[in-house]
């Protein structure tokens, strides 16, 4: 694999992440997901109730662990985008933890984990062309913390 370039490229806008996103998976737009924010070390991401709601009258859980992957899979993407780095980026394995119900508008906000070593992951990403790294996303639900994600991603370089 070539070398990744030390140049980088601006973090991308709200709006170019969020229309990225809606034209790669179609999902997004059915849950009428929105970018929030996008920086280099956090992504945040909503989504409202209506759209994503259980018979219960809260947030389907399978909707809010999709939005936490999202933010993870987003920052991820949106860091190796300003790396000049080409990879496909793919969910290994990942743990979801519910503490409360979700029953408005929702918020996950993405982090790398305490653990990710980033300098390993781009040098093994150089030399193997694949790499794990650990990310983890924060459900919030007004001012309070809903659920947890931790997630491992893989990227594979792309010839």
């Amino acid at each position: 694999m070539s070398k990744i370039p030390s140049n980088s490229v601006p973090t991308p806008s709200t709006t170019q992440l969020e229309r990225e996103l809606r034209q790669q998976i179609p999902l997004v737009d059915a849950m009428q997901l929105q970018v929030v924010s996008v920086a280099d070390e956090r992504v945040v991401l909503q989504a409202p109730l209506l759209p994503n709601i259980n018979p219960h009258g809260t947030v389907f859980a399978g909707s809010a662990a999709s939005v936490a992957i999202l933010a993870a899979w987003s920052l991820l993407h949106t860091h190796l985008q300003r790396l000049g780095v080409d990879c496909q980026l793919v969910l290994q394995r990942n743990h979801m933890e519910y503490e409360l119900p979700i029953n408005d508008t929702f918020k996950a906000e993405a982090q790398y984990l305490e653990t990710a070593d980033w300098p390993r992951f781009i040098s093994m990403l150089q030399r193997r062309g694949r790499a794990r790294i650990a990310m983890k996303s924060t459900l919030t639900c007004g001012a309070q913390i809903v659920a947890h994600f931790e997630g491992e991603f893989v990227a594979l370089a792309r010839s």
